[in-house]
């Protein structure tokens, strides 16, 4: 949303005063702060362009969409047609307050006439995955301000990730850390993610979760940090606390991404749920990233010793793409598991399924291996036929 900060004039006692703090708090984001400042002037004012405006806006950041819109409306009926000015500042912000709504019809006459139109664009692409264009419509921009490094950044690291071009990423993190590291914003939320993010595009995931959990009261709720946060506590090892906050996501959006999919089961695995992981994977349609989310699955469960969902894994990746790395895998999982139902980990029954799973390779080794198990369960009276 857009503050105006024309000049209101002088009024008495200074009381026009009152809007320039609510200004400064709404920029430091202390919303309610800045809302109480602002009544006071507003009791005296209450038809002022600029002081209604700003309400809408602390509305907005502080509820929604719907009852800054409810505040503008007011700002609407007050305005005569002659007022172009704010005439273009309603338009503009109804297009934020509303998420985008009419964003390429209002907002590119706009560009030239109210600076912010230019960045809610951009936002507007980014959040149609439009990086593109987003990244076309800023690239010949020097940032001056916070908000626009932190929007340069974000661009830039989007479009860094979707094409894997590092010199992005970089430039990204550059970004970032001027914003994060500057004295103004150090202490900000924006500021600690901006130093959060820098970490997230180094990898280095101990001091991202530092950034994190000083603001995470802020974004108790909300998927994107859940889903931030998520990953770096996986990637630290932390697996329990990582499982507890994916699944606190709601986006379908994000619930159904292969990165979330894979720290999920990765985590299930790592957590020693290794079922719940297989449930995951048959719940997608096939597809690469469906055969990337298989792999893991078979590599992650080898190496924890789950040796049942491990095999399964590799069975169905031998019968999709006959690699020989994926008999070994389940040559190796298949003789793990037996060693498990010998030594009493796991039920004998399953034997039966160890060697069906067998069965559906071609290899030579499968026989002499089939054999062993059959004389061990003839030796111990299992049945497996």
């Amino acid at each position: 949303a857009v503050v105006s900060t024309q000049s209101t004039g002088s009024k008495k006692d200074f009381l026009a005063l009152n809007v320039y703090v609510a200004l400064c708090y709404y920029k430091l984001d202390y919303y309610d702060v800045s809302q109480e400042v602002l009544a006071v002037y507003l009791q005296h004012f209450p038809d002022s362009t600029v002081a209604i405006n700003l309400k809408a806006c602390n509305h907005f950041r502080l509820y929604n969409g719907k009852a800054a819109e409810a505040e503008l409306k007011n700002l609407s009926d007050l305005c005569s047609p002659s007022f172009k000015f704010a005439a273009d500042l309603i338009k503009h912000n109804l297009v934020v307050f509303r998420g985008g709504e009419s964003a390429l019809q209002v907002l590119p006459p706009l560009i030239d006439v109210i600076p912010e139109a230019r960045l809610n664009l951009v936002i507007y692409y980014l959040r149609q995955e439009d990086i593109q264009e987003a990244y076309n419509l800023f690239k010949d921009i020097s940032p001056t301000t916070p908000q626009e490094y932190i929007l340069k950044g974000v661009v830039n690291a989007s479009l860094g990730q979707e094409q894997g071009l590092n010199d992005h990423i970089k430039i990204a993190q550059q970004y970032f850390q001027l914003v994060g590291g500057s004295a103004s914003e150090c202490d900000t939320i924006p500021g600690r993610q901006c130093m959060a993010s820098c970490y997230f595009l180094l990898k280095q995931f101990e001091d991202v979760l530092i950034y994190l959990n000083s603001i995470k009261s802020y974004f108790y709720n909300e998927d994107p940090f859940n889903y931030n946060c998520g990953q770096a506590k996986a990637a630290t090892g932390n697996y329990k606390e990582a499982e507890e906050i994916f699944l606190m996501i709601q986006s379908e959006k994000l619930k159904s991404d292969y990165v979330y999919l894979g720290w999920l089961a990765r985590c299930y695995i790592m957590n020693r749920k290794p079922r719940l992981a297989w449930e995951l994977y048959l719940k997608q349609e096939t597809s690469s990233e469906s055969f990337s989310l298989l792999q893991l699955i078979a590599n992650d469960c080898y190496k924890m010793g789950q040796f049942y969902y491990s095999a399964k894994a590799f069975d169905v990746l031998e019968r999709l793409d006959p690699n020989p790395e994926y008999w070994e895998g389940k040559r190796g999982a298949c003789i793990g598991l037996f060693q498990q139902i010998i030594a009493g980990h796991e039920p004998r029954e399953t034997l039966r399924e160890v060697l069906a799973i067998l069965r559906n390779t071609g290899n030579a080794q499968v026989e002499y291996i089939i054999r062993i198990m059959k004389k061990w369960a003839k030796d111990n009276r299992v049945t497996v036929s």
